[in-house]
């Protein structure tokens, strides 16, 4: 049992059902991050909440997992490239500590993807760029340009 301390659902909207959001590009800041071990223990990932700053989706949270101590170690090389690419955004090359990384704007690049074992179609962040890139709605690209033209 845990109390509430007089919460009244009559004054709070309810939570909607969130979709995944669509591909794109979305202004954002980091607003939580942890060091978290990984499932089998024999290693830990830094687990970072996004929050979406601007635009029609504002408000609205996507997480990334950086696998800084795995045993495998192109997860690892995965994870600090990723990690020098938030960090390059953000302008802070050197951090001693995740919480410097919180509240600098940058911009994600978000797809969306299916899950193998639900089925459930998610979101996964593939890119990170400075704050100048980004516009704050999805940036989707031009159905004109040819498949092998696009980058």
């Amino acid at each position: 049992m845990a109390n509430l301390n007089g919460f009244d659902a009559n004054n709070v909207d309810p939570a909607t059902d969130f979709e995944p959001l669509p591909a794109g590009k979305y202004l954002t800041v980091i607003t939580e991050s942890q060091m978290k071990p990984t499932k089998n223990g024999t290693g830990h990932y830094l687990e970072l909440t996004f929050q979406v700053i601007d635009g029609p989706f504002k408000n609205r949270l996507l997480w990334s997992r950086l696998n800084l101590d795995n045993p495998n170690r192109q997860a690892v090389q995965i994870a600090q490239g990723e990690l020098s690419a938030i960090c390059r955004a953000v302008g802070v090359l050197q951090p001693k500590d995740s919480l410097e990384l919180h509240n600098l704007p940058l911009q994600i690049t978000a797809k969306c993807k299916k899950r193998d074992d639900t089925g459930d179609v998610v979101n996964e962040i593939r890119g990170y760029a400075r704050k100048e890139a980004a516009a704050g709605v999805p940036q989707q690209e031009a159905i004109s340009t040819p498949p092998w033209a696009r980058r």
